[in-house]
């Protein structure tokens, strides 16, 4: 039965699970599936190409799993490969975009930074957007280079990522930013660390709730939301090693699956 099916979930690697923590908030009830690339992480720095062939080959192995929706959890792949993954497939697909649009409308410096990644930044969808919300406003665009390899390890926390974080935040600092956007899944993981070193007036915002707010509005408005009050299954796999999934959903431990397998 649809409704019963759960919804299906994929990134570059283990970051999505963070739009999977704003989903699972939203909607407790619903069976869930995420897979996690993180054999072929980071996405950003592939070709367009090579980034739309790797998310419908994800696409592909969640409708082979049951999904009745599924869930972009990468920017990188949503701004190269929405529109062709809609195409393709007769099944409804949300997508996660940089949240440029309430940064620019909330601004009071006229003056935001996006950290993402380069493919997220090179695309055509994100341009778009920019050009449409931005006109009168400096936009400070960083590529978050070597920060996703560092979260799929699991390093949130070490001098390194310290360093790193120093770096790509400096110029943004240096131009008064009052808004930080994340355009990666994987970002969510480290706003406290980014807390620690910009200004305390810079509010950091994604697009997690937004994404699962939509996932809710598109099965509500198909009438295939899960109504059976009992436990649902939350499935999590990985093609490299778990420990940094079980890691980062040490909360959730009890409730879900992380297993290794092939895709």
């Amino acid at each position: 039965m649809v409704k019963n099916n759960p919804i299906g979930i994929f990134d570059s690697g283990v970051g999505g699970s963070s739009i999977w923590q704003e989903i699972y908030k939203l909607l407790p009830l619903e069976h869930t599936i995420y897979l996690a690339d993180s054999k072929n992480a980071p996405y950003g720095n592939k070709s367009a190409e090579e980034i739309t062939k790797l998310s419908i080959k994800n696409t592909e192995k969640l409708i082979e799993m049951g999904a009745k929706i599924i869930v972009v959890a990468c920017n990188t792949a949503t701004t190269n490969s929405i529109s062709t993954l809609r195409k393709k497939y007769n099944i409804p697909i949300i997508g996660i975009e940089p949240a440029i649009k309430p940064a620019a409308l909330q601004t009071t410096t006229k003056s935001i930074g996006i950290l993402a990644t380069k493919g997220t930044l090179s695309s055509a969808l994100f341009s778009k957007t920019t050009q449409e919300f931005t006109k009168d406003i400096n936009v400070v665009e960083i590529i978050g280079e070597g920060l996703v390899p560092l979260i799929e390890a699991g390093n949130l926390d070490g001098i390194e990522m310290h360093s790193l974080l120093q770096k790509h935040t400096k110029p943004m600092i240096a131009a008064n930013i009052d808004y930080l956007v994340l355009g990666c899944s994987h970002y969510p993981y480290i706003i406290p660390k980014l807390k620690d070193i910009l200004p305390p007036n810079v509010k950091i915002i994604d697009s997690g709730e937004a994404v699962a707010r939509q996932t809710k509005t598109v099965l509500q408005s198909l009438d295939m939301l899960r109504k059976e009050n009992t436990p649902p299954n939350l499935q999590f796999f990985t093609n490299a090693e778990t420990d940094t999934l079980k890691f980062l959903l040490k909360e959730h431990a009890e409730k879900i699956s992380v297993e290794k397998k092939d895709f």
